[in-house]
């Protein structure tokens, strides 16, 4: 075996274990964990988004009433 195969070989057993590690072995991996955080991140996003409209919504109609009894 020539000293550049045994580069690619050792290459690819970094490259194969780095996989190994990033996928998960029967275990979850690195991504898994990462898609449930992003999950996780939209979910309390978009209740934050709907916490907002619902105060420019409680706002818009405090701003009527006031509007009505100042006329």
């Amino acid at each position: 075996m020539t000293e550049f195969e045994a580069t690619v070989l050792s290459d690819l057993e970094v490259l194969k274990s780095q996989m190994n590690q990033l996928i998960g072995v029967g275990q979850p991996g690195r991504l898994i964990q990462l898609e449930k955080r992003v999950d996780a991140h939209e979910r309390s996003m978009q209740q934050v988004k709907g916490y907002f409209a619902a105060g420019g919504a409680l706002l818009a109609i405090a701003n009527l009433i006031i509007e009505h009894y100042v006329r």
